[in-house]
């Protein structure tokens, strides 16, 4: 049973040191009864305390980090069905299958395709975040062979270790020891032998069932062996069975407290129709799945699927932002122009983008105003003459061009004289309205 944030402050230290990040204990405890916050924010909690709280502060799908280094990744952790409830945490992970069973110039092909999958959309890195090596053969040589040439050629990236053989995950998780991989392939019948593995080599287990109710007694029967980081797969293939399964055990997990359904899911999207693929993983995206596993990795369907995602795990509450900075668009020199505009991601992204088609290099000042766009700072008192004068002044931007002169966007030329004023031996120019006029704007002016 959860706790309410009452009965959850009389089990804690009612000091207010502060040290949680919270100003009262009473705060930090309405926190932790909405699973906003965890324990280990605070530092003279109790021991008793510690075992009367831990799980009723713990999140309802239990978090899990897999692989090391800059590219781990953390999954689970979620603690709401819909999005504009609060916001989903953790993006799921995307996963290119990799069977044992491929020639080696397949497999080289494969692994170069996911180290050369990242792209940058709106100030993000996205990329294919892991590989899923498949023990099809059932040959424990072949599939040692696979996870050393991927362990070699890919050591970064995180793996998932497919195989029902309890010898042949060990094989690999002897590969990837101390790596954090994830052994995909438990069963009714492998499980005490696969328990047995994950926890000499301190690695995930994924469960393959049958339905809900197979799956909600193998995770019981693998935390009752040992270890408790699970990720669950319950047999759903079909497009309607991925949607209601993945829908049932959130619901479990977040509604009712259901704590054998409280862990990351994993998706099989694979298809032989690469556009199939894509729609059923785009379901695993917004349907609740933790980690989907594709069979290919093409550009176009890398693109729709990453866009699909950012767009679900971007919080609703907090507009994207890019850095607070002066950015050079091409190779501008000191006669080239300076605009300006806000920090909204999109807004860089298009203004940016606009400047480049122009091929007319230039200077794009962008200025910190928490992520809204030109008219909404504006009307938000965020994007003033007096902080547009000061961020110019304190960006140094005067020491890398001869003139003084600065464009802003038409939507704001109100701020024009304003400015002028602040900014002492400067020109303001009124740029275009819309960022598509900007490259006839600047070229009539380079003319």
């Amino acid at each position: 049973m959860a706790l309410t944030g009452v009965e959850i402050f009389k089990l804690l230290p009612k000091t207010n040191c502060k040290k949680c990040g919270f100003p009262t204990c009473l705060a930090f405890a309405m926190k932790l009864a909405q699973r906003q916050a965890t324990l280990d924010a605070c530092p003279d909690v109790s021991e008793e305390a510690k075992q009367k709280l831990g799980a009723a502060s713990a999140p309802p799908v239990r978090p899990i980090i897999m692989g090391t280094g800059e590219k781990a990744v953390k999954l689970g952790e979620e603690t709401v069905l819909f999005r504009h409830d609060k916001r989903f945490v953790n993006p799921c992970v995307f996963a290119l299958e990799i069977q044992d069973t491929l020639p080696d110039s397949e497999i080289d092909l494969k692994i170069k395709e996911v180290l050369d999958s990242e792209i940058d959309r709106v100030g993000q890195k996205l990329r294919i975040d892991a590989i899923a090596l498949k023990n099809t053969s059932n040959d424990t040589g072949r599939f040692e062979s696979l996870a050393k040439t991927v362990a070699a050629k890919a050591p970064e990236v995180p793996v998932i270790i497919c195989a029902t053989n309890p010898r042949s995950a060990e094989t690999a998780a002897v590969v990837f020891s101390n790596k954090k991989p994830v052994i995909y392939g438990v069963n009714s019948e492998n499980a005490e032998a696969m328990t047995g593995i994950a926890k000499t080599y301190k690695t995930a287990l994924g469960i393959m069932a049958k339905g809900l109710d197979e799956l909600a007694n193998l995770t019981e029967k693998i935390k009752s062996l040992g270890v408790e980081d699970i990720i669950m797969d319950s047999g759903a293939r079909k497009a309607k069975e991925i949607l209601e399964h993945n829908t049932l055990i959130r619901r479990a997990a977040i509604k009712k407290n259901f704590k054998p359904l409280g862990y990351p899911v994993i998706t099989f999207a694979q298809r032989e129709d690469s556009l199939v693929e894509s729609l059923i993983a785009s379901i695993g995206v917004a349907k609740y799945s933790s980690i989907v596993v594709l069979s290919s990795i093409e550009k176009w369907k890398n693109l729709s699927l990453f866009t699909l995602r950012q767009n679900i795990y971007t919080d609703p509450q907090v507009p994207m932002q890019v850095e607070q900075k002066i950015y050079k668009i091409g190779e501008p020199n000191p006669e080239s122009p300076l605009m300006i505009t806000t920090n909204f991601s999109l807004t860089y992204f298009i203004v940016s983008g606009e400047i480049e088609n122009s091929r007319v290099p230039g200077y794009l000042a962008v200025m910190d105003c928490e992520g809204l766009s030109v008219l909404t700072a504006w009307a938000a008192g965020k994007f003033t003459a007096s902080k547009i004068a000061q961020f110019i002044k304190e960006s140094g931007v005067e020491s890398n061009i001869k003139h003084r002169e600065l464009i802003i966007p038409g939507y704001v030329s109100i701020l024009s004289g304003a400015i002028e004023d602040k900014l002492d031996g400067w020109k303001i120019t009124v740029g275009p309205r819309e960022a598509n006029g900007l490259p006839a704007f600047l070229k009539s002016r380079a003319a």
